[in-house]
């Protein structure tokens, strides 16, 4: 029983932090050492001595060359995550090259054809969690699209004492192990008896929000505690640009400033039109470019809340060094609805949790009706109304009834014929529909303005703009309590030689179905999709990370021009492990040149 590391935690101390490296040449090490946040060590695994790892600049239209070598008791590997490349310097052992061996050195050589910023990490066993992850940016060949006086980046991250392995293995053998909140949820929460009944018969938690919490993970701004200090310095009056990506192994952010509205730039690295919040939620592996523009406080501090609101990680905007800003308190922990099952009850298949671009609350009949005809030319059938789908159960809820009396929450016979059936699917969704417009487990009913997928559109026009000629539908599907993880029923040992193919410069819309209770930031390597969220085709927002909301659907149209194989998989690091992944390849002349 592995608590201390593979890893261990002897070596060199390794700092938080980062230093920055540019040029057409740059060297990297990985190697293994020692962490201390808020006074508790663990392992770390850091790439050139510091975690975070150094800041890489890169200017767009070069060529660049990593030379990476690897200083470990076993393999390691660097994906560029988000980036445009080869499929062989793409950096994901199994899928586009080897690994990089314990006293190996790797070259990774490709051109820089984008601009924006984005991170990179490690693609091998559990070595994010440890430490081994960093930022970097890509300077436009041209101007930038926005003016900003500061440039800053946050790295959001989760650090814990114990060895990756040991927390899989826990994992594994009981989800729940990990989330302490569930512990006192009957206690804590203001439910009605019935309700607890309900969530009872269903043998599900109503607190499943994130698998690890703050009682495990100590929450990082930069590899920094929220007490370690980290600052951002401004002068009144200017614009600040803040890069803020979400580098955890396992956990979702909500952000936000108290006292400052922050305006969205670009998404996972891509420029969109600005639209001005006061709070968004991350996921994992997201990035969000904002402008802020600090007023005369002294101080603000920059706040990255747990999604189960188990601690933050914190920074200060500040004047001076060793000024502070009031910290808000923890916010009272969200609890999962029967949305978040896939039942809208009432609601006809409307999304009640979408919004406008104007931040209200809006029904979303069109994400319905699109929902109901994709599902149609797949041949599964209409999907089925809410009653229809679990007799008198719903309707009787949506006269404010909460009996559980016909609810088949493992009804499998929901699920289209492709789905592989077996004991890695434990829930299926009933009646899921498109939630592009919902801001994110917590801030449904939050008082301020808060982000969603529906308000965001590309600031350049997309350079594709054909109607797909097919739809792919694709099931989230797991069993919480066995921590199995799959697409369509099926984990990637059993797939991992049977990808998904797409012909060359394909135009594909891509459909996936949470029938899952949890939120996952499903990734997509070396291509960016864009979201079907409303806008015209010509500026539906790029990106390459989408969250798709428990017992909901997502919807995102790509092109198939980057050659090669691809990983496809759930950002949650323990996810992606657990087996939610799969190798998508796309069959084109570049293959082998």
């Amino acid at each position: 029983m592995h608590r201390g590391g593979t890893h261990g935690k002897g070596g060199p101390r390794i700092p938080a932090g980062f230093g920055e490296v540019s040029g057409d040449v740059i060297d990297l090490a990985v190697g293994s050492g020692h962490r201390i946040i808020e006074g508790r060590r663990g392992p770390g695994i850091a790439v050139n001595g510091s975690v975070p790892g150094p800041l890489i600049r890169l200017r767009e239209g070069q060529n660049v060359r990593f030379n990476v070598t690897n200083n470990l008791g076993e393999d390691t590997s660097i994906h560029w995550h988000g980036l445009l490349l080869p499929f062989q310097m793409d950096g994901v052992p199994g899928i586009s090259f080897p690994g990089i061996r314990p006293g190996q050195t790797f070259t990774y050589e490709f051109p820089v054809r984008q601009a924006g910023t984005y991170w990179y990490h490690s693609h091998s066993g559990l070595q994010e969690q440890s430490g081994h992850y960093g930022p970097l940016i890509i300077d436009p060949a041209g101007a930038e699209p926005v003016e900003y006086d500061r440039d800053y980046i946050l790295l959001l991250s989760d650090f814990t004492v114990l060895d990756p392995h040991f927390i899989m293995q826990r994992l594994r053998t009981g989800e729940g192990y990990f989330n302490r909140q569930q512990n006192t949820w009957t206690d804590d929460y203001p439910m009605t008896a019935e309700e607890r009944r309900m969530w009872a018969q269903m043998r599900m938690m109503p607190t499943d929000i994130m698998d690890i919490g703050g009682k495990t993970y100590t929450f990082l701004a930069n590899g920094r505690g929220p007490t370690e200090g980290l600052e951002y310095l401004f002068k009144p009056g200017e614009r600040v640009r803040l890069r803020i990506i979400n580098g955890s192994a396992q956990s979702f952010f909500n952000v936000r400033i108290p006292g400052l509205p922050m305006t969205i730039i670009a998404a996972d690295g891509q420029n969109v039109r600005p639209v001005e919040v006061d709070e968004f939620q991350i996921g994992t592996a997201e990035i969000y470019d904002v402008i802020v523009e600090p007023g005369d406080a002294a101080a603000y501090a920059i706040v990255g809340e747990s999604m189960d609101r188990s601690g933050m990680a914190l920074a200060m905007l500040t004047t001076s060094p060793g000024e502070r800003a009031s910290v808000p308190a923890l916010r009272d922990p969200p609890l999962l609805t029967m949305g978040d099952m896939g039942m809208d009850h009432g609601s006809g298949g409307m999304d009640h949790s979408a919004m406008d671009h104007s931040g209200a609350f809006v029904g979303d009949a069109a994400g319905a009706e699109m929902g109901a005809k994709d599902h149609a030319q797949m041949g599964h059938g209409a999907p089925p109304a809410p009653a229809e789908a679990s007799g008198s159960a719903v309707a009787g809820m949506a006269a404010g009834e909460m009996s559980m009396d016909g609810m088949k929450m493992r009804d499998t016979a929901l699920l289209p014929p492709d789905v592989a059936v077996g004991p890695g699917i434990d829930m299926v969704s009933m009646a899921p529909v498109d939630k592009m417009g919902d801001p994110g487990l917590g801030l449904r009913d939050v008082p301020h303005r808060v982000l969603n997928y529906r308000m965001l559109t590309a600031h350049e026009r997309n350079r594709d703009t054909r109607e797909p000629s097919r739809l792919l539908e694709l099931h989230l599907t797991g069993n919480m309590e066995r921590y199995m993880w799959s697409f369509d029923g099926r984990m990637y040992s059993a797939v991992s030689d049977v990808p998904i193919r797409f012909a060359w410069n394909e135009r594909v819309r891509v459909k996936l179905v949470n029938n899952t209770m949890m939120a996952h930031p499903i990734h997509l390597h070396g291509m960016f999709f864009e979201l079907v969220n409303g806008e015209s085709a010509a500026y539906q927002p790029r990106k390459n990370v989408v969250i798709v909301q428990p017992g909901a659907s997502a919807q995102f149209d790509l092109t198939a021009n980057e050659a090669g194989d691809w990983a496809f998989h759930c950002h949650l690091m323990y996810h992606m492990h657990g087996g939610m992944m799969q190798t998508v390849t796309v069959v084109g002349p570049e293959i082998g040149a």
